[in-house]
């Protein structure tokens, strides 16, 4: 899909992002040559990125493209035991050629993945790069390619602009491995309107045939297909106030309590309006043809500034068995506005960073209404290689930890009696100057990442808050740090920030702090990982 910025999206693409990053960049740090993808391990990759481990800005157990560029994710399959997932790259970033590829990264536990090199190869058809679009396992042989085909709906855009998109077919019949095109002409052709894009493809059991959600400007547009390669459209979902919508999700989820909601997702920017410029959702239902909301205004699935293109995807056990009460979800970490500037460039040779993924649940609010809440995946646990246990820490002030890192997670519940704010400074440099803070204040949950270094050069974007009920007297904050990003989840996961940061490498220290008034930090413990 394109940028929502000012910046048109192919300019992004063909970006030579090594001197705005180089700005980010401590002094002293290590450069090196980007290398071309294949089928190594993304972990041993990330060794090879750089002259020392030491001076790596890769992530320590986040997935990261290879080399060369990353954006949008695309929604995983499952396919022999395990999760395909593409996502777009551009194997020419550093050559400022423009277009996008669907590369493949395999996986079993969605913790640690496997490169295997790019599976829907770019402009080997006069209709150029491929942005985002959905694969499908084709259990019924619906399209005639095979049972078991994987077929991808494609948006592409002829003539190598972005004012003309239309929806084009690829197929796999090797396990979505390796694909080939389903001729030039496209299966959905625009009716003449300048967005039309990123379809999100899923089989409507109840009614025997393929829905496809469309991002269509503020409208999403809902198609039936009984073959993949003929649509017709059905209806529309209409929302204005928060810029184009785009990389849509249609999905049903059941609740812990029974009830059984269609949620409809979209990447959105709302900064305008005060609001995320990540993904957006609302619970509701679904016929087939018409999405119905539960209330106008949609909830948000992430709260930081730098969680966009998200998709969500089944969870499914060792067999394949699809749980219906939960699902996965993963996200781009960074942001349309400030894409090319990361340090990435030239400290390891890629710029892409994804989320850890999560797992998403329907859960009932207090006054009836019904919310998404996410935690990260639960094989994340099976990684940790060092855990640090502070137990109770009660603080008055601030109070830097003995404990120094750049990779971890840190977990505590703070409770108090009277107090006005309190969290942690993570990142936080030597002297003390620089660090990125995360907690409460008053009546609201925060990140902010001002006082280190971060792509956001205009100011505005530094500071995250979502509601909290400071009666309450207690928080639970679950923090995922890694070297590029910060990821937090507040009580159960209804609220989740998540931004990129690049701090000094240098800049290891962990503090607590509060403001008005002592607490204690119940049960902090720290994990680092080895992925």
């Amino acid at each position: 899909m394109p940028g929502t910025s000012g910046i048109s999206r192919r300019a992004l693409f063909a970006g030579s992002a090594a001197g705005g990053a180089a700005a980010l960049l401590p002094t002293g740090t290590a450069t090196a040559a980007p290398k071309a993808g294949g089928g190594a391990r993304v972990k041993a990759q990330a060794k090879a990125k750089s002259t020392t481990a030491a001076a790596s800005y890769r992530a320590g157990y986040h997935f990261t493209v290879p080399d060369q560029w990353k954006n949008d994710p695309q929604r995983p399959v499952w396919i022999d035991g395990e999760y395909r997932y593409y996502y777009l790259y551009n194997a020419d970033y550093f050559d400022g050629v423009v277009g996008t590829a669907w590369r493949l990264a395999t996986t079993t536990d969605l913790v640690s993945f496997t490169d295997r090199g790019v599976a829907v190869p770019k402009d080997t058809t006069v209709n150029g790069d491929l942005w985002s679009g959905s694969a499908v396992v084709d259990t019924g042989d619906t399209a005639g390619f095979g049972a078991g085909a994987v077929v991808v709906i494609v948006t592409m855009s002829p003539g190598g602009g972005t004012d003309h998109q239309e929806q084009f077919l690829y197929y796999s019949t090797d396990g979505g491995l390796t694909f080939g095109n389903y001729g030039t002409d496209p299966v959905l052709p625009n009716p003449g309107v300048a967005d039309f894009r990123d379809p999100k493809v899923i089989r409507d059991e109840d009614r025997d045939r393929w829905v496809m959600a469309l991002a269509e400007n503020d409208k999403i547009g809902f198609y039936h297909s009984d073959d993949l390669k003929s649509w017709a459209y059905a209806g529309g979902f209409v929302h204005d106030g928060i810029g184009v919508l785009e990389c849509p999700d249609l999905f049903r989820i059941t609740a812990g309590d029974g009830t059984v909601k269609w949620v409809l997702g979209v990447s959105a920017n709302g900064k305008g309006a005060g609001l995320p410029n990540t993904y957006a959702y609302w619970t509701g239902s679904f016929d087939g043809s018409a999405f119905t909301a539960d209330a106008s205004d949609p909830q948000w699935l992430d709260h930081g500034w730098d969680w966009y293109a998200a998709v969500t995807f089944e969870k499914r056990d060792a067999d394949g068995a699809v749980d219906a009460t939960a699902r996965y979800a993963i996200g781009w970490v960074n942001d349309w506005d400030y894409a090319d500037t990361t340090p990435t460039i030239d400290c390891d040779g890629f710029n892409g960073t994804d989320s850890i993924v999560r797992e998403v649940t329907l859960d009932r609010a207090s006054d009836n209404t019904y919310y998404l809440a996410s935690q990260p995946v639960a094989a994340l646990g099976s990684y940790v290689s060092r855990t640090v246990d502070l137990g109770d820490v009660t603080v008055d002030g601030t109070e830097v930890l003995d404990y120094t890192g750049i990779s971890y997670e840190v977990t505590t519940e703070i409770a108090w009696s009277e107090l006005t704010g309190a969290g942690l400074q993570l990142r936080r440099s030597p002297n003390g100057g620089r660090h990125i803070d995360a907690g409460i204040y008053a009546d609201y949950a925060f990140l902010n990442r001002r006082n280190t270094v971060n792509a956001d050069t205009s100011g505005t974007w530094q500071e995250s808050h979502t509601p909290f009920d400071p009666s309450a007297g207690t928080v639970k904050l679950r923090i995922l740090v890694d070297r590029t990003s910060v990821e937090m989840f507040v009580d159960d996961g209804r609220y989740v920030h998540t931004s990129q940061a690049f701090p000094y490498l240098l800049d290891t220290r962990l503090a607590l702090f509060t403001i008005g008034g002592s607490a204690v930090f119940r049960n902090t413990v720290i994990r680092e990982f080895s992925v």
